[in-house]
């Protein structure tokens, strides 16, 4: 079996058990939430992918971390990558249950970066652009990344829409030189 059916199979199984405990669209959210913080943040990859910590430390780092602000199937499911070893996939499995979750629903999801949160009426407004612009229904999926400095960078399968004050000085900085 190859990364990718491994992925795959994982992912499957995830989207399969948060649709069986009726939860996929919380699971899912917080799935998402958790593979950007992990994949952001050094020490708590490196702390969960690290053989040389017990299975059962790292089961015990996840239970601390997701416990309080997440639901316990969310905390399981990430629990299980984990102690079996597949760690360093868990945002490629993650991502691929968030859009099978996604296709359940018919939609498409976006990940949009911006410099601060957006609320619930200014998602709602970027989701109905993102739908006119690329013809399906889109679920956003906020992620807050100060380095955007201003605006958003939204992406929808292989499009990239970007609108970051950041890329707009990077062109003039071109234009200039």
């Amino acid at each position: 079996m190859d990364a990718d059916e491994r992925i795959d199979g994982y992912a499957a199984a995830m989207f399969e058990v948060a649709r069986v405990e009726g939860s996929l669209d919380e699971v899912e959210d917080e799935l998402f939430r958790f593979a950007r913080v992990f994949e952001s943040n050094d020490e708590l990859r490196n702390a969960l992918t690290d053989e040389a910590v017990p299975a059962e430390r790292r089961r015990g780092i996840v239970a601390e971390l997701l416990g309080p602000k997440a639901s316990p199937v969310t905390t399981n499911l990430v629990a299980l990558v984990v102690s079996a070893g597949r760690a360093r996939q868990l945002p490629a499995i993650i991502d691929k249950m968030v859009r099978r979750a996604a296709s359940e629903h018919r939609r498409a999801v976006a990940e949009v970066r911006s410099a601060i949160p957006l609320d619930a009426d200014q998602e709602a407004r970027l989701a109905n652009a993102l739908a006119n612009a690329t013809g399906k229904e889109v679920e956003v999926k906020v992620i807050v990344d100060p380095s955007v400095l201003g605006g958003l960078v939204a992406q929808v399968g292989d499009t990239v829409i970007d609108g970051t004050i950041k890329t707009r000085l990077e062109q003039l900085r071109e234009t200039i030189r």
